[in-house]
C-alpha cells in the first residue's frame, strides 16, 4: 500500500510539473498518443508472444527470460495507457529488457534447485539390442 502511495504522489508531481511546461493541449496529446500506443502493443502481443515461444523453444532464451520479457511487456503497455508522464517513461522502459530484468531480480524471490550430489560410483552406459527390426 505505501508503494502505491509513493507511486501516487510521484505520479502526480511528475505529471503536473511537466504539464506546466509543456501546457495542457501537449499534454492531453501525449496521454491520448501514449494510450494508442499502450493499445497497439497490446493487440500485437501475440506477434511478440510467438517470437518468445520460438526462442523458448530453440533454446535461445531460458524459461525465466521467458517470463520476465513477457510479463514486462504486458505491464509495461498497461502503464502506457494509464495517464501520466511517470508512467509512460516506466512503460517505455519497461519495454527494453534491462529495466525489465532488474525489476524482476529486485521483487521476485531467489528460487534455488536443489543439487543432487554426484556419485563417483556410477558408470553411466547406453545398452543396444541388435534386433532385426532397428536395422
Amino acid at each position: 500500500m505505501i508503494y502505491f502511495l509513493i507511486y501516487l504522489f510521484l505520479e502526480v508531481m511528475v505529471t503536473t510539473e511537466i504539464a506546466s511546461v509543456i501546457g495542457g493541449l501537449a499534454t492531453f496529446l501525449e496521454i491520448i498518443g501514449s494510450a494508442f500506443l499502450g493499445i497497439f502493443i497490446l493487440m500485437n502481443f501475440r506477434h511478440t508472444l510467438a517470437e518468445n515461444v520460438y526462442a523458448l523453444r530453440t533454446r535461445q532464451i531460458d524459461m525465466e527470460s521467458f517470463s520476465q520479457r513477457n510479463l514486462m511487456g504486458l505491464f509495461g503497455a498497461i502503464l502506457l495507457i494509464i495517464p501520466g508522464f511517470l508512467s509512460d517513461m516506466i512503460g517505455i522502459l519497461m519495454q527494453f529488457s534491462l529495466l525489465s530484468s532488474l525489476i524482476i531480480n529486485r521483487f521476485s524471490r531467489k528460487y534455488h534447485t536443489p543439487t543432487q550430489p554426484k556419485d563417483d560410483h556410477v558408470i553411466d552406459a547406453e545398452i543396444i539390442e541388435h534386433t532385426p527390426t532397428l536395422r
